[in-house]
């Protein structure tokens, strides 16, 4: 029997368990799985006018981002259904109480994401109620909620079944990314959106822009205007006002926005509007490190992140740096002899250069991990380096005290098709990590969505739900995830469903990446 045969029977055979499980009180069809979950076996039926008050909180709601998240959540919920029917005679929760204690609602690194939801049985009126520190706490808590829901076809309203509910939940890693590409392919401003948004049903917190690459330079640079010139074309562009607006959209759903430029390597656009960026016409990267202006260019792109990119981290790449160009350059070849360097020097030189141009601006710093394979010992303490070459890297990372962000391609990366969600999911960050002080500095880890293959039209069925089986890895306790992935196919599969019946173009589970229906039959199923 091949991969996808027996992966169809196992779905097969969860569907039959799925019915018998909401029969019988049994699965709990949450992604991710929260810390803890209480519930009994009474259903009640959500109010059309499902209200929200906010008795006992701390937070003014001033940017309203709690009261559009409630909106969100209610058409969520609704999924376009008409919620015509009478709810003569049934239990109705009338509401949902939210109780925000801080006042702050700044998006920082390691907020506080916690939260308590509880849905009582009894009652009049029977309102639902979330208690967090801080409002993105809640975003969490409403998105709990929202999965707990469903559409009564017999009577047209909204159920929610086994009250009371009880669920205390926080994530397990403060860093879970998702890596998007817009040099390989350009990514419309709504897109990238659609994809912010299907990084909040699975808890996701970090969307990191991979902005440019040698193919193109598609972000407007206010204080070097002409290195946009590097777009595939006048169209295929973003204006800093767009950045702005896709880094506020995200934040209001509790993502941030990492910001990458790939330096020195991965920046041959960057010469298409200034040409003595290049070490030569004929030679166009890495970035030619005997120049000043080189570095001016930096400074002046990492200005105008800073003003626009608010998280405390921006990537500055530093992998795949053939440094060839360097010593095949008579000019810049004088230049290394001059300083007393050679070409493993130079590319040391200016990775650190860099990244004391970001720390003026603000940044800590986020590097690929072949800095610290070359170079660990010199890097800034405050680096945090990213794997992504394969295991065994972490450990070492953490073992001299520096952070480490988990990304290891050969089971989170998405453009690899081959990678099955069991995969994603069973990928640990910790491996072989048993100092409790040094699993601090794994701050979590991201699945990475290369541009190579997917533009605008297949991105999202690439992406999910295999980075969903990642998420689950990243914000559940390690007690509380499958030790075999068999056991939560059903459950993911459910959740599947769940993002294509919100608009999201979540893939099948059967087969590889991105696969297709293998034949009719139930979302489940596939």
């Amino acid at each position: 029997m091949t991969a996808p045969a027996l992966m169809r029977l196992v779905l097969a055979l969860a569907v039959v368990g799925c019915c018998a499980a909401r029969q019988a009180g049994g699965r709990v069809d949450l992604w991710p799985m929260p810390a803890s979950v209480s519930r009994g076996a009474r259903t009640l039926y959500v109010a059309r006018d499902l209200k929200l008050t906010t008795a006992g909180t701390g937070y003014k709601d001033g940017k309203a981002i709690l009261a559009d998240a409630f909106r969100r959540m209610v058409a969520a919920i609704q999924l376009d259904h008409a919620i015509n029917g009478s709810y003569d005679g049934l239990p109705v929760l009338a509401g949902v109480n939210v109780a925000v204690r801080s006042p702050d609602d700044e998006l920082k690194f390691g907020v506080d994401e916690s939260y308590r939801l509880t849905v009582p049985s009894t009652g009049s009126p029977l309102y639902a109620r979330i208690e967090a520190q801080t409002v993105y706490g809640a975003l969490h808590a409403l998105e709990t909620f929202s999965q707990l829901c469903y559409f009564d076809f017999i009577l047209s309203v909204t159920g929610l079944h086994w009250a009371p509910w009880t669920i205390v939940d926080k994530p397990r890693f403060p860093y879970r990314g998702l890596l998007i590409d817009t040099a390989r392919h350009y990514l419309p401003v709504p897109v990238i959106k659609s994809v912010i948004d299907s990084m909040a049903y699975s808890k996701l917190n970090v969307l990191h822009w991979h902005i440019v690459d040698e193919q193109s330079f598609p972000l407007e640079i206010p204080s070097y205007p002409k290195l946009s010139n590097g777009a595939y074309s006048y169209s295929e562009k973003y204006t800093i006002n767009d950045a702005i607006d896709i880094v506020q959209y995200a934040e209001r759903r509790g993502v941030n926005v990492l910001a990458e430029i790939d330096v020195p390597g991965h920046a041959g656009s960057w010469g298409v509007g200034y040409p003595s960026l290049w070490p030569s016409a004929t030679c166009q990267q890495p970035l030619d490190v005997s120049s000043e202006f080189t570095f001016k260019v930096i400074d002046g792109i990492l200005s105008d992140f800073s003003k626009v990119f608010k998280f405390k981290f921006v990537h500055l790449g530093g992998d795949e740096v053939d440094t060839s160009c360097w010593t095949t350059t008579p000019r810049i070849k004088s230049w290394l002899v001059q300083h007393g360097m050679n070409e493993s020097d130079a590319y040391r030189y200016f990775v650190l250069r860099a990244q004391k141009i970001a720390i003026s601006h603000g940044y800590e710093i986020i590097n690929w991990e072949e800095t610290f394979n070359n170079f660990g010992d010199k890097l800034d303490r405050k680096t945090v380096v990213h794997n992504w070459l394969g295991g065994g890297v972490a450990e070492k990372v953490v073992s001299v005290g520096l952070r480490c962000i988990v990304s290891n391609q050969d089971k989170w990366y998405l453009d690899h098709l081959d990678a099955t969600w069991e995969g994603f999911y069973m990928n640990e960050p910790l491996t072989n990590i048993y100092n409790p002080e040094q699993q601090k500095l794994i701050l979590g880890g991201e699945v990475c969505m290369w541009g190579e293959h997917i533009d605008a039209s297949d991105i999202q069925q690439t992406i999910w739900p295999r980075a969903a089986a990642a998420a689950e890895r990243l914000w559940t306790p390690v007690e509380r995830l499958a030790k075999n992935p068999t056991a939560v196919t059903a459950r993911l599969a459910h959740f599947r469903c769940l993002l294509n019946e919100r608009g999201v173009a979540a893939a099948p589970l059967a087969g590889y990446g991105r696969t297709a229906p293998s034949e009719p039959g139930s979302c489940m199923r596939q």
